[in-house]
């Protein structure tokens, strides 16, 4: 168990597959039931104890900085990237300013509903810093709505994630929320790298662990992606799961 106390949200990708929405918008300030998705993941990260946030930017990045601005909580350091340096290249960049001890990462494009208890916090009091380099928070791929492919991970007893062999369907989907050591990013250089590397030498370890969401999860890759979440949010057509 660990108490949170900085956190990341990753903002800076182009957001190709939501276009023409992003052409003149960053994905993570489309908005989602009156807020920016942007907006819903820092709340997130303040109602889970977090006072401190990096957000990075790239993509119309005038944007997300003034979004970041025009917030009081939690504190934001917006790093502008002039290149765009992928999900692990933005976090090792951001490393600096998220200190020595685990923290939240949360995608841009995030969006869940709790269940009993807020995601976040679950994943806080199920991290063990002994065994883990990072714990993400995983959905059922057969409750999501929209394209999947075939699943991104497989879970053991333990809790313990493998990518899936080749035509083998795995079960669960990243739910872009996790929280990780700084010790994952341990032997990387900087630039541009995503997070499968890191992920992947983790597994190899032993030490990629994942937990199931207990609440629901929006997919948001398309705009009737969005459409279909601010519909079903509307009607209340959302089933916890």
């Amino acid at each position: 168990m660990i108490t949170l106390s900085k956190g990341m949200v990753l903002a800076a990708g182009l957001g190709t597959r939501m276009s023409p929405l992003t052409e003149a918008v960053p994905k993570p300030l489309l908005a989602l039931r009156g807020r920016s998705l942007l907006d819903h993941a820092l709340d997130r990260l303040g109602d889970a104890g977090i006072g401190e946030a990096v957000v990075n930017a790239y993509h119309l990045a005038p944007q997300v900085v003034a979004a970041c601005e025009a917030r009081r909580s939690p504190r934001c350091t917006v790093l502008v990237e002039d290149t765009l340096l992928e999900t692990g290249g933005g976090i090792r960049n951001a490393l600096p300013h998220l200190g020595d001890a685990p923290f939240a990462v949360v995608n841009g494009d995030a969006y869940w509903l709790d269940g009993p208890t807020p995601a976040l916090l679950r994943l806080a009091a199920a991290f063990d810093e002994a065994r883990m380099d990072a714990l993400l928070l995983m959905v059922r791929a057969a409750q999501v709505e929209g394209e999947v492919g075939l699943g991104d991970f497989l879970l053991d007893p333990l809790g313990r994630l493998r990518r899936p062999r080749e035509r083998e369907v795995a079960p669960y989907l990243y739910a872009g929320v996790q929280i990780i050591h700084p010790r994952l990013l341990d032997g990387t250089s900087p630039g541009r790298f995503g997070l499968m590397g890191p992920w992947m030498r983790a597994i190899e370890a032993g030490r990629l662990y994942g937990l199931v969401h207990d609440g629901a999860w929006f997919h948001l890759s398309t705009p009737p992606d969005l459409q279909r979440a601010e519909e079903a949010l509307d009607k209340g057509l959302v089933n916890l799961f």
